[in-house]
């Protein structure tokens, strides 16, 4: 019978930890980003390459500390798909990462490499000529706090 109270104990304290780490979601869905800022930084004419830095400016509006581990998003120009790319801290552990504080708002640069092709070259051509007049993405944005994390969809333009 001992046995069999500490077998249930111990899931009664699983599932007490799993409810704890999910009074976090609520604040991490409250994020918001906004996309400030598309430059070209870099043109490689020989591998036919431009490079883009890319700033979206994270805010976090809930009372929870957090991280963003990755934003995975996709590039428009003028209405047309530019491509994919993808912010990731993944790599980093959580306490290296810039922590987003209540009310905090930090800018965080992407670089976005645009290469031509057969069937891009008109798009390629107006980028690296800066003929685009607005840029709009939509992706996903994960957080983390160090209990829990979340994804969450947006879109944003300017």
């Amino acid at each position: 019978m001992t046995v069999y109270l500490a077998i249930a104990g111990v899931f009664a304290l699983m599932g007490g930890i799993i409810y704890y780490a999910s009074l976090d979601n609520v604040g991490l869905e409250l994020v918001e980003i906004e996309l400030t800022n598309v430059k070209l930084k870099e043109i490689n004419t020989v591998n036919n390459q431009a490079k883009f830095d890319v700033t979206f400016l994270v805010k976090n509006p809930s009372d929870k500390t957090l991280t963003v581990s990755q934003i995975d998003y996709q590039l428009y120009g003028d209405g047309k798909l530019l491509g994919k790319g993808i912010y990731s801290t993944a790599d980093i552990a959580l306490p290296g990462r810039a922590l987003f504080y209540s009310g905090a708002e930090i800018p965080l640069k992407n670089i976005f490499v645009l290469s031509k092709s057969e069937t891009n070259s008109e798009l390629y051509e107006d980028a690296i000529n800066e003929r685009f007049v607005s840029f709009f993405v939509e992706g996903k944005i994960t957080t983390q706090t160090s209990w829990s994390e979340t994804d969450k969809d947006f879109k944003t333009g300017y």
